[in-house]
C-alpha cells in the first residue's frame, strides 16, 4: 500500500477546495494532480478509471480512491481524529452537518461548472439570465445560512474552531466573489470568512495559492 497521498482536483472547484482544506486541517501532506475542467480534461479515460463520475475532487488515501467532497472530508475526520472538525455530542453534530449540506447540498450543485455550461451551452441561456440563475440560488441559501449562524456564537460556523461547516462556505464564498455577488447583507457569513482565512491551513487552500491557478 502507497503511503502516498494524490489529490485530483482543479484550482477553481469548490469541492476540490473543501478537500485541500480539510487535508490542511489535519496536516496531511499530499501531492495535486490537477485537471482543466473548462477543458473537459476530467473526462479523459485515466481520470474515468479514478472516478466515473468525472467530477473532482478524488483522493488517494490509504490505498483507496474516495470522491464526493463531502464523504472524503468525513472519512478523513473519522480516521484522523484529531483535530475534531465536527462537534461533540449527537444533536449538535446534526446541526453543523446541516449548515455544511445547505452549501453542498443544495447552493453548490445548482452554481457548478457543469449546470451553468450546460444553461449556456445547451439550453442557449443569456450570460445575463444565467447569473440571475446563479445569483437566485445563492441569495436563497446565503439568506437561510445567515438566519441560522445569527443565534451561534464564536468565530466559527459552530464554535470556536474550524469544521466541516467552515470547509463547506469557504469557497462558496470564494465563488460569490469571484462573481462580484453583494455579500453586504450577510455579516455573519462574512465574520466567519475572514476569522477562517486567517489560518494558514485554509489561506494555503485559496485557488489562487494553487501550482494550476496560472497555468
Amino acid at each position: 500500500m502507497s503511503d502516498k497521498v494524490v489529490l485530483h482536483g482543479y484550482f477553481r472547484s469548490s469541492a476540490a477546495f473543501r478537500v485541500r482544506i480539510a487535508l490542511n486541517l489535519k496536516g496531511i501532506a499530499y501531492e495535486s494532480r490537477t485537471y482543466q475542467l473548462r477543458k473537459g480534461e476530467q473526462h479523459a479515460s485515466r481520470y474515468l478509471e479514478l472516478n466515473p463520475q468525472g467530477l473532482v475532487p478524488a483522493l488517494e488515501i490509504d490505498g483507496e480512491v474516495l470522491t464526493q467532497s463531502v464523504s472524503i472530508v468525513e472519512y478523513l475526520d473519522e480516521t484522523r481524529p484529531q483535530p475534531p472538525l465536527q462537534p461533540p455530542g449527537a444533536a449538535a453534530r446534526a446541526r453543523c452537518r446541516a449548515l455544511a449540506h445547505l452549501i453542498s447540498c443544495d447552493v453548490h450543485p445548482l452554481n457548478n461548472l457543469r449546470v451553468l455550461q450546460y444553461l449556456r451551452g445547451n439550453l442557449g441561456v443569456a450570460e445575463t439570465r444565467e447569473r440571475e440563475w446563479y445569483f437566485h440560488w445563492l441569495t436563497a441559501g446565503f439568506d437561510a445560512l445567515e438566519a441560522l449562524l445569527e443565534p451561534l456564537r464564536g468565530p466559527f460556523c459552530w464554535g470556536d474552531r474550524p469544521g466541516l461547516a467552515d470547509i463547506c462556505l469557504i469557497p462558496q464564498v470564494f465563488n460569490a466573489r469571484h462573481w462580484s455577488f453583494d455579500m453586504s447583507p450577510y455579516a455573519r457569513i462574512r465574520s466567519v470568512f475572514d476569522h477562517a482565512m486567517r489560518l494558514p491551513e485554509f489561506a494555503q487552500a485559496a485557488p489562487d495559492r494553487q501550482p494550476d491557478a496560472h497555468a
